[in-house]
């Protein structure tokens, strides 16, 4: 996965916080969702501006 095309640092942009591209989803609201226990649809449900790829590429930015 190459997270790179979908993380977003922008410093005009949620104060320059990691966000998926194009959103203001930062990554780590994708991270904590998952840590709480929340699954891949659930995520999906909550935020539909989201790709199950983006909440991959948001696992291998956090994981970098």
């Amino acid at each position: 996965m190459d997270w790179k095309k979908r993380i977003a640092v922008d410093p005009e942009v949620c104060h320059g916080t990691a966000c998926i591209a194009d959103t203001r989803i930062m990554v780590s609201v994708i991270l904590d969702n998952l840590a709480e226990g929340l699954g891949l649809e659930e995520i999906l449900a909550a935020y539909p501006s989201l790709t199950a790829d983006d909440i991959h590429a948001a696992v291998a930015y956090g994981a970098g």
